[in-house]
């Protein structure tokens, strides 16, 4: 069985790969082919979301084992099959490649193409450049700037600049040093 993948970027209006992969590859078979057609380095730590119809996230497939809780199940895209997840055409996914500045792509498994298979991941096609796979922290902020109407905004009505003291903030139990120890 052959998935088609349809991935867009919110970023770059006229961006688009369409990505077919056989149905028993890994996740990391497909980041690769995603990288691949957009000439990102291997060497970031990149993820994918599965997401229900309306892209509310549900379970992540990492590059590399996170430590999670006990009672979240941890899926690695070296050792999870796509169809482990990816039942039905028109399902969702984020593949996140810049996690410091929470940018991704957008995906969709478009079609299910039964009694075929391939060896390796195909680009079927590819349309418009892909968004640069990082940007440095000055364009971040200038993305997403601070507020700047003053300080007063940091604090909310149960918590005012001038109602703080040290004895609100407890810090008991915390492993604290300033090095000097």
């Amino acid at each position: 069985m052959i998935y088609r993948f349809i991935i867009i970027s919110n970023e770059v209006e006229d961006f688009m790969r369409e990505i077919k992969i056989d149905a028993n590859a890994t996740f990391l078979q497909l980041h690769k082919a995603i990288l691949d057609s957009c000439g990102f380095d291997q060497g970031e730590l990149t993820s994918f979301t599965i997401c229900d119809e309306g892209w509310e996230k549900g379970q992540e497939i990492t590059l590399e084992e996170m430590d999670t809780s006990s009672e979240q199940d941890s899926y690695v895209m070296a050792t999870t099959r796509l169809s482990e997840f990816l039942l039905d055409e028109k399902q969702h996914l984020i593949y996140t490649f810049d996690p410091l500045a929470d940018r991704m792509f957008f995906m969709e498994l478009s079609q299910i193409i039964p009694r075929e298979h391939l060896q390796e991941p195909v680009v079927s096609r590819s349309q418009g450049n892909p968004p640069r796979q990082r940007i440095d922290f000055d364009e971040l902020m200038r993305m997403n700037p601070v507020s700047d109407t003053g300080s007063e905004d940091l604090f909310d009505d149960d918590m005012t600049a001038e109602g703080f003291n040290d004895e609100d903030l407890e810090i008991s139990g915390l492993d604290i040093t300033d090095g000097e120890y």
